[in-house]
């Protein structure tokens, strides 16, 4: 199978699982080696006493994007530190859409880049995040072409 292929088998099997994505509505709209797009809906429970979406749901969304492509080759990955940082603010009924990317990818530790866009494509937030993989893969018995 493609390295594409194995990102999105990696994806489906940490899909079953992420309740917490799935509960804030989030949809997985592209995977790859390395990267991935997912987006979320500003909800009514997702706004704050400004009438803005609360900063940890858009640090949630971003941080999931990050998880799935840091995962994306198979090789069980977590979050070793992040940091963001916020552009603008998000309002009720917003589409964000979080795009992670790889940086670098080293046996043990990564380097991603998230960006968090609106409907509209202004750019909301911005995060790295640092990797670091454990033991393990997501699907057994996997090899890329």
């Amino acid at each position: 199978m493609t390295a594409d292929e194995l990102a999105a088998q990696c994806a489906e099997v940490m899909w079953s699982t992420d309740r917490a994505s799935q509960e804030l509505g989030m949809d997985i709209q592209s995977m790859g080696e390395g990267r991935s797009q997912i987006t979320m809906t500003v909800r009514d429970s997702m706004v704050n006493g400004h009438d803005i979406c609360h900063g940890g749901f858009i640090f949630t969304l971003a941080d999931s994007a990050f998880a799935f492509a840091c995962n994306s080759q198979n090789q069980i990955a977590v979050a070793a530190g992040c940091t963001i940082d916020f552009i603008r603010p998000a309002s009720l009924g917003d589409v964000l859409t979080a795009s992670a990317q790889a940086v670098h990818q080293g046996k043990r530790s990564g380097i991603y880049d998230i960006r968090v866009t609106n409907q509209q494509g202004k750019l909301m937030a911005t995060m790295r995040g640092r990797s670091a993989r454990t033991q393990g893969q997501l699907v057994d018995g996997a090899e890329t072409d």
